[in-house]
């Protein structure tokens, strides 16, 4: 079974990730779960960019495949904020409703076929012998006007998918996993690692 560290504090990532991963022959852990506490600061201007940094800061530590993703929400008519301060936007310790509601306000009177939005997800690994992978998949979709959905995390509530008509956090986790930008980016990263592994 090979080893994999996934670069993340986030339960609900982890989650996800395992559940995309589950037919696959790998021992899935969290930093914590491998005993690995560093400070990484993502600092990139890119999501390529701060999945490396936190490929790279893990992979110091360990012999095993390290993986880490960075995503994020990108909002047409905002100049694709939140962008890669997503998880920052508007301060780390700033829930999600808070957050969304801010999102839904500015986006006040604007007509839905300027409201376009992706979700993005860059993956990077690390592999034992310093080869380093990169992939980047969006899943498509547009603001809705209101919080809808207790399915998926972050943004989701927000994230409306015309072939659904629904937000995404209103999908069971298998069709999201199916559709979305991390699934997808997490599947052509497992086709990328089932060739150098």
């Amino acid at each position: 079974m090979t080893k994999i560290i996934f670069a993340t504090g986030n339960k609900d990532k982890l989650r996800e990730i395992k559940e995309i991963l589950s037919d696959c022959d790998v021992d899935i852990r969290s930093m914590k779960e491998a005993g690995i506490n560093v400070d990484i600061v993502e600092d990139g201007k890119t999501f390529e960019d701060n999945a490396l940094i936190k490929a790279r800061a893990i992979a110091a530590h360990t012999d095993a495949i390290v993986l880490a993703d960075d995503s994020g929400l990108e909002i047409d008519y905002l100049n694709k904020e939140p962008g890669v301060y997503s998880a920052r936007y508007m301060g780390e310790d700033t829930s999600y409703d808070i957050k969304n509601n801010n999102l839904i306000e500015r986006l006040d009177g604007v007509p839905k076929e300027k409201r376009t939005a992706r979700f993005v997800c860059a993956i990077a690994a690390v592999l034992p012998d310093g080869k380093e992978l990169v992939t980047r998949q969006t899943m498509e979709g547009y603001i809705g006007w209101e919080i809808a959905g207790a399915n998926g995390f972050g943004y989701d509530p927000i994230f409306y998918l015309d072939e659904y008509g629904c937000s995404s956090a209103e999908l069971t986790p298998q069709q999201k996993n199916a559709i979305s930008h991390r699934g997808k980016a997490l599947r052509a990263m497992r086709e990328m690692l089932v060739k150098v592994i």
